[in-house]
Parts: C-alpha cells; sequence; structure tokens
C-alpha cells in the first residue's frame, strides 16, 4: 500500500495545477493535455511487459527499481523549466510506475490465499487507490497555496525516502517465479502500438493534423497491436495471457476498469478547472470542495469486498454503476455557484458508487485466475485503470475543447489570431485576456466563464451515459 500510494496520487494531484501550470510555462491547450496524460498512456503500455518482467525476476527486485526510477523523476519532473521537458520527465515517471503497480498486485495475490482474505487486501488496495486519487486534488491545492507548481511532484521524495527502505526490508527475499526469458521485442510492439493510436485519436478529435497523418498513425498503431496479439497467440510462454480474456467476468472487470477510471478522470480535471477558473477559488479551496467525493471513496474498497461477499459480485457491480450514473447526471444540472448540500452529498455517492465499482472490477478479474498467474492479472487490470485514465483524459480533453470553441461568444474588436487562441480552452483564454485592456479582457474572460459552464454540463452528461451503459453491460457479462 506504501509503494501504491505514491503512484495513484500522481494520476489526480496534477488536476488542480492545470492553472497555475499553464499560466506560469505558458503550455499550450495540446501541450498540458500531454503533460497530464502521457503518465497514464504510457504506463498503460507498460505495465504489461513489466509485470510478466516482475513475474520472471520476481516482484521485489522490480519494484526496489522502480521506486528509485519514480523518485529521481519525481524530482526532475518538480524543476522542468519547460513544458516539453516536464512532458519527458513525466515520461520517467510512467517507468517507474509501471514497474510499482503490478507488483503491488502480484504481491497481494502470492499473499492471500484465501478468498475472502483476499477479498479485504483487493478492498484496501481499492481504498487507496481511489482515496489517493481524489485526495490528489486536495494535496495538491495545499501545496498550491503556499509553493510553486513543481512542489506537487517534489512531495513524492521524501515519500520514497520511507517507501523504499521498507519495502527493502518488510518484502520476502524468496519468491516464486516464472522461468523463460523476457520478450523485450513484444514489449516494443505494445507499447508503439498503444502510444500511436491514443495519438491518431487525440490529433483526430482536436483536427490538429491532416487527416492523411491521422490515418496512417492509426493504421501503423492498430498494426502494431493486431502483430502484438498474433505473437500472443504462437508464443509457447506469452508476455500476456490472452487466454484469461475467455474469462467473462476478467472482460467484465477490465471495461469496467476502463471506463470507471476514464470517467471519474475526466470529470475530476473537469470539475477542477471549473471551480478555479469559473467560481474562482484558489487550488487549495478547489481541493477542499471535492473532499466529499475523497471521503466516499476511501470506504467504497471495504465495503466493496463486503458487499460482494455477501449479496455476490454481479449485483453490487451493477448497481455501483447505477447510483455512479445517476449522481453525475444530476450534477450536471446542478448551480455550483450556490452548492448548498445537494452537490456535496452527490459528489459523495459518485466517489463511493465508482470506488466500489472499481473494487468490484479487482475482485472480479483476481478471483478468476490461479495465482501463478496473479501478476499476468494483476497488469491486465492495472492496464485498464491507466488505459481508461489515459484516454478518459484524452477524449474530456478534446471534447471538452470543441464544446467550449462552439460555446465562446467572442468579443467584438477582438484580432482572428487572438480569438482563434482563447477559443481553444479556458486557459488559453485566460493568456489571450493577459494581451488586452482591461475592458477587453473582462468581456473576454466572462463569455469564457459562461462557455466553460456550458461544457462542464455536458461533459458530465455524457459520463453519465457511459457509465449508464456499463451498468447494463456488467449486469450481462457477470
Amino acid at each position: 500500500m506504501l509503494a501504491f500510494l505514491p503512484v495513484v496520487l500522481d494520476m489526480t494531484i496534477l488536476h488542480v495545477a492545470v492553472p497555475s501550470l499553464t499560466q506560469a510555462l505558458g503550455a499550450t491547450n495540446n501541450q498540458v493535455l500531454w503533460v497530464i496524460d502521457i503518465y497514464p498512456l504510457l504506463m498503460a503500455g507498460l505495465l504489461v511487459p513489466m509485470g510478466t518482467l516482475a513475474d520472471r525476476v520476481g516482484n521485489r527486485l522490480i519494484l526496489l527499481i522502480g521506486l528509485l526510477i519514480f523518485g529521481v523523476a519525481s524530482a526532475a519532473t518538480a524543476f522542468a523549466p519547460t513544458a516539453q521537458m516536464l512532458i519527458g520527465a513525466r515520461v520517467m515517471l510512467a517507468l517507474g510506475g509501471s514497474m510499482i503497480m503490478p507488483c503491488v498486485l502480484g504481491i497481494i495475490r502470492r499473499t492471500f490465499e484465501d478468498d475472502k482474505e483476499r477479498g479485504l487486501a483487493l478492498g484496501l488496495w481499492g481504498t487507496v487507490g481511489a482515496a489517493g486519487a481524489a485526495v490528489g486534488p486536495l494535496i495538491g491545492g495545499a501545496l498550491l497555496e503556499h509553493f510553486w507548481w513543481g512542489s506537487v511532484f517534489l512531495i513524492n521524495v521524501p515519500l520514497m525516502l520511507v517507501v523504499a527502505p521498507a519495502c527493502w526490508l518488510l518484502l520476502p527475499r524468496q519468491e516464486q517465479t516464472v522461468p523463460g526469458h523476457w520478450p523485450i521485442g513484444q514489449a516494443l510492439l505494445l507499447v508503439m502500438g498503444m502510444i500511436a493510436v491514443v495519438y491518431a485519436a487525440k490529433t483526430g478529435f482536436g483536427g490538429k493534423q491532416p487527416l492523411a497523418v491521422v490515418l496512417l498513425t492509426l493504421a501503423f498503431g492498430l498494426a502494431m497491436l493486431v502483430l502484438f496479439a498474433r505473437k500472443q497467440f504462437r508464443a509457447a510462454a506469452p508476455m500476456l495471457d490472452l487466454s484469461l480474456l475467455a474469462h467473462p467476468a476478467i472482460v467484465a472487470g477490465i471495461i469496467m476498469a476502463v471506463v470507471a477510471s476514464g470517467a471519474l478522470a475526466g470529470v475530476e480535471l473537469t470539475l477542477a478547472q471549473e471551480l478555479q477558473y469559473v467560481l474562482d477559488k484558489t487550488p487549495l479551496q478547489a481541493g477542499i470542495f471535492m473532499i466529499p467525493i475523497m471521503a466516499a471513496a476511501a470506504v467504497g474498497g471495504p465495503v466493496a469486498g463486503w458487499l460482494s461477499a455477501r449479496y455476490g459480485l454481479r449485483p453490487v457491480a451493477s448497481l455501483s454503476m447505477v447510483v455512479a450514473a445517476l449522481s453525475l447526471g444530476w450534477l450536471a444540472v446542478q448551480d455550483f455557484h450556490a452548492p448548498g448540500v445537494i452537490v456535496p452529498v452527490l459528489l459523495a455517492l459518485l466517489g463511493l458508487a465508482l470506488s466500489i465499482g472499481l473494487t468490484a472490477s479487482s475482485i472480479a478479474i483476481m478471483g478468476s485466475v490461479d495465482a501463478s498467474k496473479g501478476g499476468a492479472a494483476g497488469s491486465l487490470e492495472a492496464t485498464g485503470y491507466e488505459l481508461g485514465t489515459g484516454l478518459g483524459i484524452t477524449l474530456f480533453g478534446v471534447f471538452m475543447s470543441v464544446i467550449f470553441g462552439r460555446n465562446l461568444s467572442i468579443p467584438a474588436g477582438l484580432p482572428p489570431d487572438l480569438a482563434g487562441q482563447a477559443a481553444v480552452s479556458m486557459g488559453d483564454t485566460y493568456l489571450v485576456a493577459r494581451q488586452l485592456s482591461d475592458d477587453q479582457a473582462a468581456a473576454l474572460v466572462a463569455a469564457g466563464k459562461a462557455a466553460f459552464s456550458t461544457t462542464h454540463s455536458v461533459l458530465l452528461l455524457t459520463s453519465a451515459a457511459l457509465i449508464g451503459g456499463l451498468a447494463v453491460l456488467v449486469f450481462f457479462l457477470l
């Protein structure tokens, strides 16, 4: 749990720092999206290779190396002087995180043979994951109240100085491993394929590249993934055991992980920007506003383990997704200027429901495999979380930009080049406003706030529809 916490904190701690980071580095909307989602996207491609490597050489060694890389990369990220260098440092963070995540799940699977004990252990894992992701904005906000944006990364360094020695002392030195070599060529196929497909989706929806370039990149990515899949079916010892996907429970668990984590990441990012850009809250106030999600998510893991043991996995998983969808739909029509009691209650319901759903997905996946395949199943599940988070931020970010641009009423007299930049995102609107006279700047910011509030409501309703569809799908798959 100690090793896992900093990795999940880093998925969301940056959300409240986006406005500060954008203004400090002068980052474009596209650069901001890459800063946020290069981490989960690269992790999604690396988790399976690192999970199978851990099965071969031992979880303890890979975990310790991952912690070391993560600590060094955190320091580099904190002091990055440009957006491009920040993206590069986030790549190193992803490498360290991808070594930590599957090892944590593999250690849990090998330690707990009893189903009930494993359910409770995975419940605690789910709690740390959900609470860590939820508490990220609060910690980020508290740090930004007193320090510069890089402090949200620098906090990982003292954490690593505690966690690494604890793992060195507490984890068993002898562990069962899987024989055979590690196929690095297959790992590269998977990483290249996933990054190319996501890049094509990002540039395609954003209209930043010619259609021919988008289609070529997409075709290359899909070809790499098809080649990877063919090698898995033909290999005597495949990197990713695709036969695991023959279990409907595992398929259901992975779909839940992708959609729920994607919606949660997108909603948190949208909410953090709405609170700061539109309601003029400080990063700390934005973090405090999101405490209900955090507090409810913290209890969701153990509750999911208990409910699943008592009532069965299918009703618990499906109902949690229904509650999450209803909460999002209701939040979409609320006035955040006067939240009253209803908005905090809805945020708490959302955090609890998604936390229960994500833990249920973990129980479904890890309960369907033998202990010897714990690392492979763990990396498959963690890939679902990371891919969901990365895709959620990518699609929400691009979708947000498109809806915002269509709803922004540009004040009269604004030069076309500045008008085009202001329509990209709320962050760009503020950057453009800096270059204008006071009256023009005030009019542009007011128009931006109105457009972003509309965008926020549309995104929440879209998430509600996605998760509602997921509830139906999970009911039939489990």
